[in-house]
């Protein structure tokens, strides 16, 4: 059955959530709330449903340490409950299209023959009318759906959370192995609950008025 949160709920915990500043390290998200995050990520939309992007969840408090000297020395990766790498598939060639045509025909139980001109589009857009760097772009464009998919749900179960560009990315990828799986770090978000001293909680959200935002025509 189909739920829906109050209008209320929604606009409150948008505006309770922030960039966390200092995170508490004795303070971890609970199995069950971390599986509904790993869910929405798995379930975040993407160009062509493609999912161009691996998501690295990284617990381990040992490999947490050695990402932040190469986070601007910001400690969020290491106080945090999870820490949450967003990588692009770096190899997306037509042999990962067919994967996903195979996956769309279980799934759907569609006859893999009906999905010719489906190919045909997404081979036309992203092998042939593009080159790596572009596809790489292209698909860097697609994580950011991810993390603003991540940092809402976050919000709404009451898990503070920090995105994290301040990274670099070349050094995440060798600390973590990205490079020897065709996968690139673009941006990180870590998450877990706020410390009782960072100041930045209690911060007014600053943003411009609605209607110097809003375009409505």
């Amino acid at each position: 059955m189909n739920t829906t949160i109050q209008r209320e709920q929604l606009v409150n915990q948008l505006k309770w959530r922030y960039a966390t500043k200092q995170f508490d390290p004795r303070r971890k998200i609970s199995p069950e709330d971390w599986a509904a995050l790993e869910e929405a990520l798995v379930l975040t939309p993407s160009s062509f449903g493609l999912q161009p992007w691996r998501f690295v969840v990284i617990t381990d408090q040992a490999t947490k340490e050695r990402l932040v000297p190469v986070s601007w020395g910001q400690r969020q990766p290491a106080d945090c409950s999870h820490l949450v790498v967003f990588a692009v598939k770096k190899d997306i060639n037509e042999q990962y299209l067919d994967a996903y045509l195979d996956r769309i025909s279980e799934v759907r139980g569609t006859p893999r023959e009906s999905l010719a001109s489906y190919r045909d589009m997404m081979t036309g857009s992203l092998i042939k009318g593009m080159d790596l760097a572009a596809r790489t772009t292209w698909a860097m464009y697609q994580v950011y759906i991810a993390l603003g998919t991540f940092l809402t749900s976050a919000a709404l179960l009451g898990i503070d959370t920090c995105p994290m560009e301040g990274i670099e990315a070349a050094k995440y990828d060798e600390i973590l192995g990205l490079d020897k799986l065709s996968l690139g770090a673009v941006v990180a978000a870590a998450a877990g609950y706020r410390a009782t001293g960072d100041a930045y909680a209690a911060a007014k959200k600053v943003r411009f008025p609605k209607e110097d935002v809003l375009l409505k025509i």
